[in-house]
């Protein structure tokens, strides 16, 4: 009887160490479930974050386009009044055409409107002049630099973007439209900007012949409903191989080729916007750089 006895004690034993040993064993299993658990939190979140850091990376370095360098609007803002003396309009190409248009205004400013695309090599070279000559009667903000397709004419041409960008001038209004980006999308080049229905109606209406020679050519530049341009006023192949920088240091050298070409049509376009502001301001529009450069305005048209 008492062997019986000891015989279940032994066996509550022996169950009680199993249920505490499969106790243990399952807290253990817990444990590492929970402890795994963290791990796998910390992968994932490592793993985003590296994605993210990676992936940004490669966007910032295929991204074209980015802000101008500060540096690069104050040298577009301050060339010497002799670099424009010197490099005269001489060299342009191309003017804008004097028309018989309707005025073109915002909040009682004449306004000047420009739609180009950031693919289009011409628009690039343009950009520079008009960012110059209006550079002479007010100041812009997050202006943006880019360049131009790589698989056009002139592939890479650096420059500068309106896209984002704003004008603040006590003279006149300015706005800058950017209808694509330079990189390709199915086959066609990305939507950026959209004109508004009256500018749209502008280009519709001035971008063609009598106006300019042929229609629908970008960049176009419409001058206060008084001139407008169609195309560039030199050729894009002067800024070959340059940065946005090395252009914009250049500009002050008047024995550059790239001043040579882009102050002359600065020049241009500041004689065509100083019809729109009454001559104002009179340092700027009474230099003989600017009442020389009228002359190479276009006869009035339409």
């Amino acid at each position: 009887m008492a062997r019986r006895v000891e015989q279940k004690a032994a066996a509550r034993e022996r169950i009680a160490a199993q249920l505490a040993a499969q106790q243990q064993a399952e807290r253990r299993r817990r444990l590492l479930l929970a402890l795994g658990a963290v791990v796998l939190v910390v992968v994932i979140v490592g793993g985003l974050i590296t994605i993210r850091l990676v992936g940004g990376g490669k966007k910032t370095a295929t991204n074209p386009s980015g802000s101008a360098d500060a540096q690069i609007v104050n040298a577009l803002s301050s060339i010497p009044d002799s670099a424009f003396a010197t490099v005269g309009s001489a060299a342009v190409q191309a003017a804008p055409n004097a028309i018989k248009g309707t005025p073109l205004t915002a909040d009682g400013k004449p306004k000047v409107l420009y739609i180009g695309a950031e693919f289009c090599p011409y628009c690039a070279a343009e950009r520079w002049p008009v960012t110059v000559a209006l550079s002479r009667f007010g100041k812009f903000t997050n202006l943006g630099t880019t360049h131009s397709s790589g698989s056009d004419v002139f592939p890479n041409t650096a420059t500068l973007s309106f896209h984002g960008a704003s004008y603040t001038s006590q003279y006149l209004a300015f706005t800058g439209v950017e209808t694509t980006t330079n990189q390709q999308v199915g086959g066609q080049y990305a939507p950026l900007d959209t004109p508004t229905a009256e500018d749209q109606k502008t280009f519709d209406t001035y971008n063609k012949p009598p106006y300019v020679s042929s229609s629908g050519s970008i960049p176009f530049v419409d001058l206060g409903g008084k001139f407008v341009s169609s195309g560039a006023t030199y050729t894009p192949e002067v800024l070959t191989g340059k940065t946005q920088a090395q252009i914009a240091d250049a500009l002050k050298d008047p024995s550059n080729p790239i001043s040579k070409a882009v102050l002359a049509s600065a020049n241009v376009y500041t004689a065509a916007i100083c019809k729109l502001t009454n001559n104002q301001p009179a340092n700027v529009c009474s230099t003989e750089a600017v009442t020389g450069a009228a002359a190479k305005l276009g006869a009035e048209k339409g």
